[in-house]
């Protein structure tokens, strides 16, 4: 097929490469704008743009999609299909209606659960048991659209969002193959209207860890926000990063550091965490040991 293909992070990559692999004729890769990051701002370009120029295709960054150059020329590109993944905006009509057969996309939840930006986050953080990705029919609703295939995974007992992201990358690369291959032949089902759930962008307070929460569910916070935005909490008055969790055994009062030695563990409103590992302000992330010795945590010292 001749394909526009939609995607901006890492994340849309494994699909990318599927659709070339599958021998579709990508015409053009749309990502956002290049941006500047780090601390020396440097101008970065999206990594579908960076692999995209790799395979010698075209690519187009329009900073406006409903006016603009690039929506004046779009339909003359005469497409068969538009593929998208993670593009991080929402298509007008116009643009998801030019393509002779429309727009799909490939979304990271099981829909109608976790429509939205953050979906694996999400999941992770309401603990949920098993997550996946669905192929479905664009429309302008957010996620909204008929569903045209599910697969399911479970979530590990200790994965983090990063770990499930790249797993899920790959299941999308190949549902998303498989939904193009049938595209003819495949019914679109409107998804339920109830366990409808929405997965809003995470920002920094979303890993703020409360301690009165019981060790499962701030375990499951902090595995959620790993890498981004990170789980942090009030330690001495600055901000403590926890970079691993477990649940265990223990009691004391919520935030409370009950043992401070070969173990870091702090009590929560039930059970207890032990940190694994942790990052202090202006240092590297190291394992509890380190941290114990390095900042000489004392039982009794309570995180907030």
């Amino acid at each position: 097929m001749k394909l526009a293909f939609f995607g901006t992070p890492p994340y849309a990559v494994p699909t990318l490469d599927a659709l070339v692999e599958a021998g579709h004729e990508v015409v053009t890769v749309v990502a956002q704008p290049d941006r500047r990051v780090g601390r020396g701002k440097k101008l970065q370009s999206p990594a579908t743009v960076v692999r995209a120029r790799e395979l010698g295709l075209d690519t187009r960054q329009p900073r406006a999609i409903r006016s603009g150059p690039f929506a004046a020329n779009y339909p003359a590109l005469e497409l068969d299909l538009a593929v998208v993944v993670a593009y991080g905006r929402i298509l007008p009509e116009a643009i998801l209606a030019a393509p002779r057969l429309g727009s799909i996309n490939g979304h990271g939840s099981l829909l109608p659960r976790w429509r939205g930006a953050a979906p694996i986050e999400w999941a992770v953080m309401s603990g949920d048991a098993e997550t996946g990705v669905c192929s479905m029919v664009m429309e302008q609703g957010l996620d909204t659209g008929p569903v045209l295939l599910c697969r399911k995974t479970p979530i590990g007992a200790d994965e983090t969002a990063g770990a499930l992201r790249s797993r899920l990358a790959l299941l999308t690369a190949e549902v998303m193959v498989e939904t193009v291959a049938r595209f003819h032949e495949l019914v679109p089902s409107p998804q339920p209207t109830e366990g409808i759930t929405h997965a809003e962008p995470l920002h920094r307070e979303h890993g703020r860890v409360d301690w009165t929460r019981p060790a499962p569910e701030i375990a499951a916070r902090v595995r959620g926000t790993t890498p981004r935005p990170g789980a942090w909490c009030v330690l001495r008055e600055e901000r403590f990063k926890l970079r691993g969790v477990r649940v265990v055994e223990g009691a004391g009062r919520p935030g409370e550091v009950v043992e401070a030695g070969k173990r870091l563990v702090v009590a929560c409103g039930e059970g207890a965490l032990e940190v694994t590992s942790g990052q202090l302000p202006n240092r590297k992330a190291q394992p509890a040991r380190d941290l114990v010795n390095g900042a000489r945590l004392q039982a009794g010292e309570v995180m907030s």
